[in-house]
């Protein structure tokens, strides 16, 4: 697991590779979530986007698919 991977960053990971991508709201665009979608989508671990207004789709890029599967190989994931 690379150290720079945040607990917020790496419950987000996981969560959209269980899930598959997800709809994320542009209400709260100061929230903890967006903080760490904008932090994860500047590190190139996923994208977002924009599905209609108002509504974003985030979705796993290569690199944080590996982050995820690292975790959970070496059982460092939830």
């Amino acid at each position: 697991m690379p150290s720079t991977v945040l607990p917020q960053q790496r419950l987000l990971l996981e969560l959209i590779a269980m899930s598959g991508d997800i709809a994320v709201l542009n209400i709260a665009k100061h929230s903890i979530l967006w903080r760490t979608l904008d932090e994860c989508g500047g590190k190139g671990w996923l994208k977002v986007t924009r599905i209609s207004d108002g509504v974003h789709k985030a979705s796993l890029l290569d690199p944080g698919r590996t982050i995820v599967r690292e975790e959970f190989e070496t059982g460092l994931g939830i």
